[in-house]
């Protein structure tokens, strides 16, 4: 098993996240491009911190171009946040499948992300906090971004059992 990478000033470690997760504020703007288009961009975003994952962000609706989502018939459950709905983003003949979800009606909670979508870095083309591209999670189950600002080792890493 990995060992806990000690954060540098200015960092945090996903290893200190807490479970059950939290939400917080994000002071960033975040982005995400797909086939060249911007397809979410937003300064009121929010993100979920759980114990070894890097953070998942959350665009609220209005900052999501929704010409570019299409509603799938998927969901999942998570006994913290609740049921997501999944959906699709499209930009002309090109679609990525699942590449964000959404808490509808989130557990008590989580009501700040309700109806805020959050999309995977590994399914679109780019995922930008401020100016750094994120990179996403070994997984591609979790929707984690990872930049400079977090450390692990992740859930999904290789070698990593939790």
């Amino acid at each position: 098993m990995l060992e806990r990478i000690e954060p540098q000033d200015g960092q945090l470690s996903a290893w200190d996240f807490p479970r059950p997760p939290i939400v917080e504020k994000v002071d960033a703007t975040l982005k995400v491009v797909y086939k060249g288009k911007v397809i979410a961009e937003t300064t009121k975003g929010f993100r979920v911190l759980e114990k070894y994952l890097a953070p998942s962000y959350y665009f609220p609706r209005e900052d999501i171009k929704d010409d570019f989502l299409q509603e799938v018939d998927h969901a999942t459950f998570c006994r913290h946040t609740g049921t997501a709905s999944y959906y699709n983003v499209v930009v002309d003949d090109d679609v990525s499948e699942r590449a964000c979800w959404s808490y509808v009606e989130p557990n008590e909670p989580y009501a700040e992300i309700a109806g805020y979508i959050a999309f995977y870095p590994s399914r679109v083309d780019a995922c930008y906090v401020n100016e750094e591209q994120a990179e996403s999670q070994h997984a591609n189950y979790y929707g984690g971004w990872i930049t400079e600002e977090i450390v692990g080792p992740f859930s999904g890493d290789p070698g990593i059992e939790f």
